[in-house]
């Protein structure tokens, strides 16, 4: 299992700002380590996040984002104190979930 997300939310006047930092390695399987092997891929192809149990996002991500990505997200209609609950599954089917509420 990977490590937690770091995931802020807040609200700014009526929106809420979502920012989240997903421990990954994100491998795309071109590179080669030290001995010249190929390193094989491994990397998140999708993730979803709910607020307030509603799913504002449920996304596909390929090998072209880089180790660790960090993502952010505006919406309208939240309110202080909503769950955000951001999860998703990488090609090896590792999964991670992690959540907070919106200050």
């Amino acid at each position: 299992m990977s490590d937690p997300m770091k995931i802020r939310a807040k609200m700014n006047g009526d929106v809420a700002e979502i920012r989240v930092l997903m421990g990954h390695p994100m491998e795309t399987g071109q590179r080669k380590d030290a001995a010249g092997k190929p390193i094989p891929p491994h990397f998140i192809q999708s993730m979803t996040v709910e607020v307030g149990g509603k799913m504002i996002v449920d996304g596909q991500i390929g090998t072209s984002v880089s180790r660790n990505p960090v993502f952010g997200f505006k919406m309208k209609g939240a309110k202080s104190g909503d769950k955000v609950v951001i999860s998703w599954v990488d090609n090896k089917g590792d999964k991670r979930s992690d959540s907070v509420a919106i200050a």
